[in-house]
């Protein structure tokens, strides 16, 4: 057995293991319920393009979107035996190798920030997901962690709002208030 393929060495260097190639007849942790969820995904979605207009003719609305959802579901379903044929990888696990608990973490917080976008806005919901994110992957001080977080946020809301006039969920900032205020400092422009 190869040394790449023994599973051994720490690969949590900024490499990806997951390179073409990769373990070639064998499966990690969690490859097949992700290609047993495509497949699921796939057939919903195959459902989905088939109540558009059924399977009337090829002309009809639902025609292409029927033909590519199936086609995905075929080679979803194709990936997916394909995937259940392999053995699995013995020296891996699913939370320490695939799914660490700070993907977990980031991706709940990313959840929130979907969440509290709409009652909150996109400037304290930002604010919130930034700071926290940058506190925890960067392990910095929260001094470090507000400053660079809000400093980004004031950039991307200046570009964004001003720059190109993109409307950003407004919520609990009085927006149309501070958007006149830094006008009224540029001398009216």
């Amino acid at each position: 057995m190869q040394q790449q393929d023994r599973g051994d060495a720490d690969h949590h260097d900024g490499t990806a293991d997951a390179a073409p190639g990769g373990y070639g007849d064998r499966r990690r942790p969690g490859e097949l319920a992700f290609a047993l969820t495509m497949v699921a995904g796939s057939a919903v979605l195959v459902w989905n393009a088939y109540g558009i207009s059924g399977f009337s003719s090829m002309s009809s609305a639902g025609a292409v979107p029927l033909a590519l959802t199936a086609v995905m579901a075929l080679s979803a379903l194709v990936i997916a035996l394909q995937t259940l044929r392999r053995r699995r990888v013995a020296t891996e696990t699913l939370v320490r190798d695939i799914l660490p608990p700070m993907v977990i973490v980031l991706g709940l917080g990313l959840l929130a920030f979907g969440l509290l976008l709409e009652p909150l806005g996109f400037v304290p919901t930002a604010a919130l997901f930034l700071v926290g994110a940058i506190r925890i992957l960067a392990r910095c001080r929260w001094r470090v962690a507000l400053s660079v977080g809000l400093g980004s946020l004031l950039v991307i809301w200046l570009v964004f709002r001003l720059v190109f006039t993109v409307l950003l969920p407004p919520g609990l900032l009085p927006e149309a208030e501070l958007i006149g205020a830094l006008r009224a400092l540029m001398g009216g422009a």
